[in-house]
């Protein structure tokens, strides 16, 4: 039992140090959708994410790199034939902490922070009513499972994580700051590979 032991926990540090020296590519796909149906209106909406990243793994579990971010939404209310849309462009670093569960499985957690800029535009009877643009920082935290599918190529699964942001949009002064813990509310499914 006690050799068996052995060979389990030198199998799992070998796999953690086959990482180490290695760059990583890999990137998330996010999708969220929601549907509100009141008496007087139904409301739509659909946001769609795409975060690529790449960094070098300079210890067996630490990984810093360079993160970049589009997002895209759209709502739509059919009682007032309105829309707005909005488009989110982040820039930034990550430092990613992983740790090894056994060959197949690792779990990580990324932390993240950068520049982004926002445009939102609202339409209503499809006549542009507003046209604004914002920059602020970011934040977050997101916990992740990575699945070794072959050779450092993998799937990543995550079910949200904690954000804040802030933007000051340009044309009125005005100022948002948001907070958001947002576990369970949303998947982003990845892959990423190590070279």
């Amino acid at each position: 039992m006690k050799k068996m032991l052995l060979i389990l926990a030198l199998a799992v540090v070998s796999f953690a140090n086959a990482q180490k020296g290695t760059i990583l590519v890999g990137g998330n796909v996010g999708y969220t959708s929601e549907n509100i149906d009141q008496q007087t209106e139904e409301r739509k909406s659909n946001s769609f994410s795409f975060s690529p990243k790449v960094g070098y793994q300079f210890h067996e579990n630490w990984t810093v790199g360079a993160e970049f971010a589009i997002a895209t939404s759209k709502s739509k209310s059919d009682a007032m034939d309105s829309e707005s849309k909005y488009k989110n462009l982040r820039v930034g670093a990550f430092v990613r902490y992983t740790m090894p569960l056994n060959e197949t499985f690792s779990v990580f957690a990324d932390l993240g922070a950068g520049f982004q800029n926002r445009t939102n535009k609202d339409y209503m009877t499809d006549i542009l009513m507003s046209d604004s643009k914002a920059d602020g920082f970011y934040t977050n935290l997101t916990p992740a499972l990575f699945i070794n599918m072959k050779k450092g190529f993998g799937l990543n699964f995550s079910i949200g994580g904690i954000q804040y942001e802030t933007l000051k949009f340009d044309e009125n002064d005005t100022k948002y700051n948001s907070f958001s813990f947002n576990f369970g509310k949303t998947v982003n499914i990845g892959i990423s590979k190590n070279f």
